[in-house]
């Protein structure tokens, strides 16, 4: 072809048609086409046409769109227009998603910079995103994130602790663990920035490498899995040594203060961590910076018991860093592609009903790619 793209408006027949370039299909005008392909003894493509309904056209392009073309604007248009996730329906969500596939992602920095100034107003993940002495000094009757009648009182079990240091241009990937990572051969691009995040101590084993890289520099632990997996570290401390060594130098951090439960279990965290020697540095979240988080997206329509640890991650990436990917991350059970996928890369093991809202975390992250404020990858990767 001699552009990057052409608009074709022709009518197909209620039976076949036949493409015999290779390229991407459009159906409807401006949605990329999902329902089955396959390909014939000569290398044409065929399209399987529904008996009924209206005729259809399609649109072949050949390549992605630039970024700040019209027809990118426009896509992009689509998917801020709808304000409530209430206002499309699903397959229509996913509609507009598989269309903006098509046009390049940039950062759009003067948007990541009013967005970041925002961030810094209502949370200031810079001072307050760990507990340290600095934030919180010996002495200091510290308030529970949920049971705000409790007080911890801030003693020699808090160590000093220091944020992981940032560049001012650092590049960092928020890897959440959903289903949609299986196959999309994402673990060379997830391991390329200069900083990644991991959620919940998932498997990075072998087995996954290929679509979820290995490279970890945070990693979160859910007290709840150290309570189930590992009986409260009262006698599994080696099998939890050894999990968090597929991390290698990996910083753990723990909700120590959501609430009362969490906080001894947290502890000891750093007890068997220092009992084997380990490198691993141990963080808490600061309990008011997972409240003011918190209130931060309420205020934006995410209305949950408690917002996802991924969630959180990419709101303190937003703040402390130049350019964020988020990877992993989607809430449905089918694919943008209509697919049916697992909750996790690794089981389908679903979440407590109603505690989290990841539909709506991930209406937002879509709006925050659409603006140019982060990119949400949710297809396969060019490499593996």
């Amino acid at each position: 072809m001699d552009a990057a793209w052409h608009q074709h408006q022709t009518w197909l027949p209620e039976a076949k048609w036949h493409l015999r370039r290779a390229g991407l299909l459009i159906w409807p005008a401006g949605t990329i086409y999902t329902s089955q392909l396959s390909l014939e003894t000569d290398g044409a493509v065929e399209l399987s046409l529904p008996a009924k309904g209206k005729p259809r056209y399609f649109e072949f392009y050949e390549g992605p769109l630039e970024y700040n073309s019209t027809r990118c604007l426009e896509l992009r248009n689509e998917i801020l227009e709808v304000k409530v996730l209430s206002m499309v329906k699903q397959s229509e969500l996913f509609d507009r998603w598989r269309s903006l596939q098509m046009c390049k992602w940039a950062m759009n920095i003067s948007e990541a910079n009013q967005f970041k100034s925002t961030l810094s107003r209502c949370c200031n993940a810079p001072s307050f995103l760990f507990t340290t002495q600095k934030n919180t000094p010996l002495g200091t009757k510290l308030k529970y994130e949920v049971d705000t009648s409790g007080i911890y009182h801030i003693n020699q079990e808090i160590f000093r602790m220091t944020c992981p240091t940032t560049g001012p241009s650092l590049k960092v990937a928020v890897v959440g663990n959903g289903g949609i990572l299986k196959n999309s051969r994402c673990g060379r691009e997830i391991n390329r920035p200069d900083f990644v995040f991991r959620c919940n101590l998932p498997p990075i084993s072998e087995k996954y490498t290929m679509d979820v890289g290995v490279k970890t520099d945070v990693v979160t632990v859910n007290p709840s899995i150290i309570t189930e997996r590992f009986h409260k570290l009262e006698k599994w401390r080696r099998p939890f040594y050894r999990v968090l060594q597929g991390y290698e130098n990996a910083s753990v951090l723990l909700p120590a203060f959501y609430n009362t439960r969490n906080t001894d279990v947290s502890i000891r965290v750093k007890y068997v961590l220092d009992d084997f020697q380990a490198p691993q540095a141990v963080y808490y979240f600061h309990p008011q910076y997972l409240v003011n988080v918190s209130r931060y997206w309420l205020g934006l329509g995410v209305r949950a018991k408690r917002i996802s640890t991924g969630l959180i991650l990419a709101t303190a990436a937003l703040e402390l860093c130049e350019e964020v990917h988020l990877f992993g991350f989607w809430a449905f059970p089918m694919n943008p592609a209509g697919l049916y996928i697992t909750h996790h890369y690794y089981d389908n093991v679903k979440p407590r009903p109603g505690f989290h809202a990841m539909p709506s975390e991930i209406f937002n992250f879509l709006h925050l790619h659409s603006r140019g404020i982060l990119r949400v990858h949710t297809g396969t990767c060019s490499c593996c």
